[in-house]
C-alpha cells in the first residue's frame, strides 16, 4: 500500500494514472508499494525471477547485458515516468529477467507486484495499452541498437556517441570503459579511435574526461 503523498508524487510522474477510473487507482492504491533504490544497486540480475515491476518517480536505471567475453552493451535507460520492457516481458511470459538493470542516479519507484500487473493487462484496456505502448517504443531502441552493432563502423558510432553527449555536456565525464560498455566494444578499441580524433584536434582527451572540440568534423566524422 502508498501513502497519498506517494500516489500524488506518482500521479505526476506516470500518466496513465492521470487516465485511470476509480475502480483502478483504488486498487494501484491498496497493492502498489514504494522503494527507494540507491545508486550502484543492481535491481535484476539476468536469471533473477521477477516479483515486481518499477515504475520510476525519481531516477534513472540502465538496462544492459554481459557477454562472455566480460564486454557491456547498453540496451537502454528508463527513468521518470517509465519503466522495464524486460521486466514486463519476464512477468507476461513467466520468465527470468534477461539482462542486468542497475541504477545508475538514485531512484524512487512505485512497484507493483507481478500478478497485479499480470491480472490489470487482462482486466484494464487503459493497462494494456499502456504496457503496449511501452513495448513497442522500448523495442524499437532495441532494434535500433541491433542494426548500429550490425551494420555501423565503430568509428562511426563512437563519433556518433561523442556528438550527441557533447550536445548535453561537454567536455563530458567519461572514460574510455563506459564507452566501450555502451557500445558493446573493448576498451582497446575505444582508445584507439579516440586517439584517431585527438590527433585530428577534433576531441581533447583528459583522464576521466572527454572535450569535443571542432563539432562539425566530429559530426564529419559520422557520415563517412
Amino acid at each position: 500500500m502508498i501513502t497519498e503523498d506517494q500516489f500524488k508524487q506518482a500521479l505526476l510522474t506516470i500518466p496513465v494514472l492521470r487516465q485511470a477510473d476509480s475502480q483502478l487507482v483504488n486498487e494501484f492504491k491498496r497493492t502498489a508499494f514504494f522503494a527507494r533504490i540507491p545508486a550502484g544497486r543492481d535491481v535484476f540480475v539476468e536469471g533473477d525471477e521477477v516479483d515486481a515491476i518499477a515504475l520510476l518517480v525519481s531516477g534513472v536505471v540502465r538496462v544492459y547485458k554481459v557477454g562472455e567475453t566480460g564486454r557491456e552493451i547498453t540496451l537502454y535507460r528508463f527513468g521518470l515516468g517509465e519503466s522495464c520492457i524486460l521486466t514486463a516481458n519476464a512477468i507476461l511470459s513467466r520468465q527470468s529477467f534477461s539482462a542486468i538493470a542497475t541504477v545508475e542516479q538514485d531512484a524512487e519507484a512505485v512497484m507493483i507486484p507481478a500478478i497485479t500487473f499480470r491480472e490489470w493487462v487482462q482486466r484494464y484496456d487503459l493497462w494494456r495499452d499502456f504496457v503496449f505502448t511501452l513495448l513497442s517504443q522500448r523495442l524499437s531502441i532495441v532494434i535500433e541498437i541491433v542494426d548500429e552493432v550490425a551494420f555501423r563502423r565503430m568509428d562511426i558510432r563512437v563519433a556518433t556517441f561523442l556528438l550527441e553527449r557533447s550536445r548535453l555536456n561537454n567536455p563530458m565525464s567519461i572514460t574510455h570503459q563506459e564507452i566501450a560498455a555502451e557500445l558493446g566494444s573493448s576498451r582497446e578499441v575505444i582508445s584507439r579511435i579516440l586517439e584517431n580524433l585527438a590527433a585530428k584536434d577534433i576531441i581533447r582527451v583528459i583522464r576521466g574526461s572527454i572535450e569535443v572540440l571542432d563539432s562539425k568534423l566530429l559530426e564529419d566524422q559520422t557520415t563517412r
